[in-house]
């Protein structure tokens, strides 16, 4: 039961940390606004809530001394990831930071840039906010103000990192991984919601094996037959080039 909680908390936080990610790509872009800002801090602060239950959680359980050594190397694994994760979100409030202090809206200093991503980000910070619509409440100085908070934030995100080395003491060179590189990506299942809330996957179409097979080998045949054709052709022109010389 503890291996499954701590699974689904550890995937909330990826997700959440993933959507914080794709919302810092389109800072400073011409889908720069008011309400990316407000949902940047949204959704930062919904890592940062989630990045103290996963650790809370998954101290508390590599601490045990009575669980078995399957379960241990289980939860090393699984605090391998969450400290890649805080890595990875801490590294983007650092680029938050400085691409805001770059572009600010209040008092623009330099022309937006032209990436060329149009449309709003609300989907995404209400996937990673568990929520079907977002509720905008910021006032307009929220891009000076908040990265006087996401400044602060970061040295506490680097805070807490140092205090789970300190805490734990788990090797990630000596962690071995139980899937393939890449093998989520192949993974068609989807994830529910769960209480700390989890962004649902949708579910991959079926492939028709059998289908796919059959037209693998018509091509290959077809291959076979233009091949014979090509070296027949070949030979007689050959053999009359040979003939009228």
């Amino acid at each position: 039961m503890g291996k499954d909680e701590c699974k689904t908390m550890l995937d909330a936080l990826n997700k959440v940390t993933a959507c914080y990610r794709h919302l810092v790509i389109a800072l400073g872009s011409t889908s720069d606004s008011q309400n990316l800002r407000e949902e940047l801090k949204k959704t930062r602060k919904k890592a940062q809530e989630l990045a103290v239950a996963n650790r809370t959680k998954l101290t508390s359980l590599l601490k045990d001394k009575t669980i078995s050594k399957e379960d241990r190397a289980e939860y090393e694994r699984l605090w391998v990831l969450f400290s890649s994760s805080m890595e990875l979100l801490e590294v983007d409030m650092k680029r938050s930071l400085e691409i805001g202090q770059d572009f600010p809206l209040k008092v623009p200093t330099r022309h937006l840039i032209q990436t060329g991503m149009t449309g709003s980000t609300t989907t995404v910070a209400a996937r990673a906010m568990s929520v079907q619509n977002m509720k905008y409440e910021a006032d307009s100085n929220i891009d000076t103000a908040d990265l006087r908070e996401l400044q602060a934030e970061i040295g506490q995100v680097g805070q807490m990192m140092e205090e789970m080395e300190m805490k734990v003491q788990v090797a990630p060179w000596a962690v071995e991984a139980k899937q393939e590189a890449g093998a989520e990506l192949k993974s068609n299942l989807s994830v529910g919601n769960s209480s700390v809330g989890v962004i649902s996957i949708c579910e991959e179409e079926p492939k028709d094996d059998e289908g796919g097979e059959r037209e693998t080998n018509f091509a290959s045949f077809c291959a076979v037959i233009v091949f014979f054709v090509i070296v027949t052709v070949a030979g007689v022109l050959g053999y009359l080039v040979i003939n009228m010389s």
